[in-house]
């Protein structure tokens, strides 16, 4: 029963994310995405809604009024929350010798990795917005495949530091 409901709804959800998602400044994919997401969370806590078709019009556009909402508070960092401003000569050497290892490993990261994480280590700062256009993936994709190519990048830089010795 539950795929059938699936199934019947695709169809409107995805008139209505593409009817509602350039008022909301959002790609149609990730509205779609966020209703999914709703609706199997609440499959899985209450049932289905006693009217779908109702229930899912006003789910896309709950998420794109919260899109509309969250989009104009989104602002770039301005310069490196990090920064002390009085680091040495030897500081800055060695924070320039991470930055070019760091680059390093993510160009030897397996498929998409390398060009997200350039782009989200560019000094451009992109919004998640920007960065997902340029990849050609959808803006609610970009959380679980980042967390994937941080993933990768942790193994491959463990694998390069050197074991410590026995002690004693």
């Amino acid at each position: 029963m539950t795929h059938d409901l699936l199934t019947a709804l695709r169809p409107l959800l995805a008139a209505e994310a593409r009817a509602e998602a350039p008022a909301a400044g959002a790609e149609p994919g990730d509205l779609e995405q966020a209703v999914w997401l709703r609706l199997l969370e609440r499959l899985d806590a209450e049932g289905p809604p006693r009217h779908p078709e109702r229930w899912l019009r006003r789910a896309v556009r709950t998420e794109a009024r919260r899109t509309r909402r969250t989009s104009g508070r989104e602002r770039p960092y301005e310069g490196d929350p990090a920064d002390d401003g009085d680091r040495g000569p030897e500081q800055l050497a060695l924070a320039s010798a991470r930055r070019r290892d760091l680059r390093a490993a993510v160009r030897r990261l397996p498929g998409r990795c390398p060009r997200l994480l350039e782009a989200l280590l560019s000094p451009r700062d992109l919004t998640y917005r920007e960065i997902a256009g340029e990849l050609g993936i959808s803006q609610g994709s970009l959380g679980p495949e980042r967390s994937r190519c941080l993933g990768c990048l942790r193994r491959l830089l463990a694998a390069e530091v050197a074991a410590p010795g026995a002690r004693g």
